[in-house]
């Protein structure tokens, strides 16, 4: 069974909070993420990220990203929280990647001279691969989309789309694309690393339905 006839994962990244983590399951994410660099406002200690992990049931993804990490680090990481799968934002290589013994999702940031096949072909032991838009000095977040197009050809079981969803573009956006998964922050926030209940339901809700018509 091909993802086009499955309903489209959904996964809510930058969670902060075991309230906004349990809010955004109960909406019906697959998946929470949490935010391994000191940098971003949705930064979370690996202290305060496994109380997270330790408050959800053991059928939720709970999803580590790190941009540019000292291994070492990412393996303390591992080690506190029991995080299931590992998302890498920064220049990583396919050899890093797989150092950690855990499946792995590579964020490709849509840059305009980026090939996507062939970025996605330098990691071939990945799990899936996240599209993002590209912003010089951003590893993500930055609030903005991409053009969907051209990444249409590469749809299936290993394809995420992310950069600018949020509840009133997320339908097109899978109509468009047909992703198995698609990651949100900013989009369901009110303000960084502070999710918008409401807003969570409003887009699962809409991600669920995008593939149906």
């Amino acid at each position: 069974m091909t993802s086009s006839v499955l309903k489209t994962k959904v996964k809510i990244c930058g969670i902060t909070s075991l309230e906004d983590a349990q809010a955004a399951v109960a909406a019906g994410a697959d998946a929470i993420g949490l935010v391994f660099y000191p940098p971003s406002s949705r930064y979370v200690t690996p202290v305060v990220a496994a109380q997270i992990v330790a408050g959800l049931g053991p059928f939720v993804m709970t999803v580590g990203l790190f941009v540019n990490e000292e291994p070492a680090v990412v393996k303390e990481t591992l080690a506190l929280t029991g995080l299931q799968l590992l998302q890498f934002h920064g220049d990583e290589s396919e050899q890093y990647c797989r150092q950690f013994e855990r499946p792995y999702i590579k964020a490709l940031r849509m840059s305009p001279e980026l090939d996507p096949a062939q970025a996605m072909a330098a990691y071939p032991q990945a799990c899936g691969y996240l599209f993002d838009a590209w912003q010089a000095d951003k590893f993500g977040g930055t609030g903005a989309t991409f053009d969907w197009q051209r990444i249409v050809d590469l749809a299936g079981d290993n394809l995420i789309l992310a950069g600018g969803l949020n509840p009133d573009n997320v339908a097109a956006a899978v109509q468009a694309v047909r992703p198995y998964a698609v990651d949100v922050s900013g989009g369901v926030e009110l303000a960084p690393g502070k999710k918008d209940h409401l807003a969570l339901k409003a887009f699962i809700s809409a991600a669920k339905r995008g593939k149906s018509g």
